[in-house]
């Protein structure tokens, strides 16, 4: 059995409300896997718009069809090439990008038709591509771009991406292959990106990379040792709500954990632990103190009580034993972890934990993964329960027609979170505004309250 879908890359099409003009070469966009793969969809898009090509959000309106593709895991890589087919069909001129771009022959092999083929953030050769598939024909007077460039998000949150690449071995991974080792972008490009995004009505800032941590760790000449903390100190100035996704537990991240109490960024960390016990994870080629975690994760509550705690943990890895798991089980009861992704273990082509001895049946992996989500399920209910009669921010999402607004906490990120739900007196609600409201109302994942003042 595959993992679910919800665990897996999403799909997301561009979703550009605009009139074309007579004669203006269009392109259309799908944009699968990870937020940083959207990112890179949203600037190849802001360079063709800003070269004078429409934007379609459809097949049957485009000239060309451009294809940001994931090649983290097997099944990922299958929904990758059923998108490149799916476009095939539908519209016939196809040009393919990112992460499984790696692997040109895996992608003409399957789809011998493509025009192109280019590797994770080649915006150069993407555009090459779509210049010789379908040349620009700009009108200088009519082909403006918005200061705040291209979008595949709601207006009021975005993600920002900080660097490129990871310089972390995991034996399960082949990003590294894909992406390279870490580039980060310089400070001063992050912050003018992140005020842009902000003047122009952002309020939610979603700080991704492959290691946030890690952020500045690559310049040789750096004067700080960390420049993670100065980059989190000055977009906590900004005003909008800055949320840290991909960090790992490094020693130095305790020392932004005063920025989330003072309300500088938010208090919620998004963590990649994959797993607890050491074995496991010395397999894994990771990081195998699970125990200092345990006091990392004390330090920070202690610091700042009200944080958050998101991570993805990987079972049925190659030689996990059972002890193994209820380890993993274990460690959960203590550190209580308050938003949790598992996947099962899934070969990668390319990925050193293929080689492993003592895979898991697929059956094996199937019943700890219920195990898992049903341990983590209770955890997210009793903390969510005790949530009720309390007071806090949250930011709107979407108002539908019935008046019921979808909400965000705090503790809640975008697509892979819970939500809470306001389901009186919100029809003069819009999305991006920020509102105050006492929660009434708690499942196993969503908050429900009312408008406070």
């Amino acid at each position: 059995m595959q993992n679910p879908p919800d665990l897996r890359p999403d799909l997301a099409r561009a979703r550009i409300t605009e009139t074309q003009r007579d004669g203006q070469p269009t392109i259309g966009m799908v944009s699968l896997g990870c937020p940083k793969a959207l990112v890179d969809s949203e600037r190849i898009l802001t360079r063709l718009r800003a070269e004078g090509y429409g934007i379609s959000a459809d097949y049957s309106g485009a000239d060309a069809v451009v294809v940001n593709t994931c090649g983290f895991l097997d099944s990922a890589k299958a929904e990758s090439l059923e998108a490149i087919g799916e476009a095939l069909n539908e519209n016939g001129r196809v040009i393919v990008t990112g992460c499984l771009g790696a692997e040109p022959e895996y992608i003409t092999g399957a789809h011998p038709k493509v025009l192109a083929v280019t590797g994770p953030h080649q915006y150069e050769q993407v555009l090459d591509a779509v210049h010789a598939a379908v040349p620009p024909s700009p009108d200088p007077f009519v082909d403006l771009l918005p200061a705040s460039g291209v979008s595949l998000t709601p207006r009021h949150y975005s993600y920002l991406k900080i660097s490129e690449g990871c310089n972390h071995k995991c034996k399960f991974c082949i990003i590294p292959d894909m992406r390279g080792k870490l580039v980060s972008r310089p400070q001063k490009a992050v912050l003018r990106e992140a005020e842009k995004l902000v003047e122009a009505g952002v309020r939610e800032l979603l700080v991704i990379s492959q290691d946030t941590s890690a952020y500045g760790t690559d310049w040789k000449d750096r004067d700080e040792k960390f420049p993670f903390l100065s980059l989190a100190k000055d977009l906590g100035e900004l005003g909008a709500w800055v949320r840290m996704h991909y960090v790992y537990p490094y020693p130095h991240v305790r020392e932004a954990i005063p920025l989330m109490a003072e309300g500088k960024i938010l208090p919620y960390l998004d963590i990649p632990f994959q797993h607890a016990h050491p074995d496991t994870l010395r397999r894994m080629a990771r990081p195998a103190a699970a125990e200092r975690t345990l006091d990392e994760i004390r330090a920070w509550r202690s610091a700042c009580p009200d944080i958050t705690l998101r991570s993805t943990f990987i079972v049925g890895y190659p030689g996990e034993t059972e002890a193994e798991f209820q380890h993993l089980l274990d460690w959960m009861d203590e550190a209580q972890l308050d938003r949790v992704g598992c996947f099962q273990y899934e070969n990668v082509d390319g990925a050193r934990s293929n080689a492993l001895p003592d895979h898991v049946p697929e059956e094996i992996k199937q019943e700890r993964w219920e195990r898992f989500m049903e341990k983590a399920q209770a955890i997210s209910e009793a903390k969510l329960a005790a949530k009720v009669g309390t007071v806090m921010d949250v930011i709107v999402d979407d108002v539908d027609e019935d008046g019921i607004a979808t909400c965000r906490t705090k503790a809640d990120a975008p697509e892979i979170d819970g939500n809470l739900f306001i389901d009186e007196g919100a029809e003069a609600l819009n999305p991006g505004d920020i509102v105050t409201v006492e929660v009434d109302e708690a499942s196993d994942y969503d908050l429900w309250g009312q408008l406070k003042g």
